[in-house]
């Protein structure tokens, strides 16, 4: 039986009924409209891919109870990776309303887009780390989304909260068309000492490289860098879906990714498609209830 391959990041928004994509302008112009499970699906099922890990594109509470209700109506989402106000004095209550609802079961983790904080160190605040404890309360997984500014906040956290599963997201945004490579890596390295409960996602790559330009080349030293760090079973593809759609198709990210890691035997392949994903987000029983093409109860 072929092992389950899971993209661990992707996204839909529709900005025509609002929310924050003030940033779909310019470069992204091609990506301001519509994006829901229709326009993903010809793309998983081209590359094999049968469960997704839906992620948060902004930071608002009343997204992350859609996405909830998309992963329980749309059978390749596996889980959610929500947003909650992590500074709330009551965001544990806000856990617990969202875990205990009809659609709960698929949040399986939450973010918060660091990058866009003036504070590099805005995680380090006691009102963001008394959110984190309710994150690991409620059992979830945390994702770190930082660039390289914040990257030393960022395992600076993860040494914190030693019981709490983290995702570092796009491999922390190194400047890949700059070949910019030795101060992230040497940020990066501290997260060795972490990575029984971090994990690392393999995406976000092919935007932060040139986007006309890039070539499978171009991204090897650092999946070799993140594989060295982190292990094989630490590590997880995510196409970022549809932000890579600027520089890239679905097929070509995930193709990439693919050469990258030709040379790992076939369990460690197995794990970076798929089998870390399940492990980081929980998806083990998701998973099986889309595959009995049942719902969960």
């Amino acid at each position: 039986m072929p092992a389950i391959k899971i993209d661990s990041h992707q996204h839909f928004w529709h900005p025509e009924t609002g929310g924050d994509y003030g940033w779909l302008s310019g470069p992204f112009e091609q990506l301001n409209r519509r994006f829901d499970p229709r326009d993903l699906r010809p793309s998983l099922d081209a590359r094999g891919v049968s469960g997704t890990v839906l992620v948060q594109t902004w930071n608002d509470l009343d997204e992350t109870w859609e996405f909830t209700h998309i992963a329980a109506t749309t059978d390749f989402v596996a889980g959610v990776v929500g947003w909650v106000d992590l500074v709330d004095p009551k965001v544990g209550d806000t856990l617990a309303a969202l875990k205990s609802s009809p659609d709960g079961c698929w949040l399986v983790g939450v973010r918060h887009l660091i990058q866009g904080e003036a504070d590099p160190n805005w995680l380090l605040r006691d009102d963001a780390k008394a959110g984190l404890k309710a994150v690991e309360a409620a059992g979830l997984v945390y994702d770190l989304v930082p660039n390289i500014p914040q990257l030393a906040s960022s395992l600076k956290t993860t040494q914190d909260f030693p019981n709490l599963r983290f995702a570092l997201d796009h491999i922390a945004k190194p400047e890949i068309r700059l070949h910019s490579f030795k101060d992230w890596a040497a940020l990066m390295r501290g997260f060795k000492a972490e990575r029984d409960h971090v994990y690392c996602k393999l995406s976000g790559m092919v935007t932060e490289a040139d986007w006309a330009t890039w070539t499978p080349a171009d991204f090897k030293p650092y999946v070799k860098e993140v594989l060295d760090i982190f292990g094989p079973e630490r590590c997880m593809f995510g196409s970022d879906w549809p932000v890579c759609l600027v520089a890239g198709s679905y097929e070509r990210v995930h193709d990439a990714l693919r050469d990258c890691v030709q040379e790992l035997t076939g369990a460690e392949r197995d794990r970076i498609f798929g089998g870390t994903a399940i492990e980081c987000y929980g998806l083990a029983d998701l998973v099986s209830v889309r595959a009995g093409g049942g719902t969960h109860a």
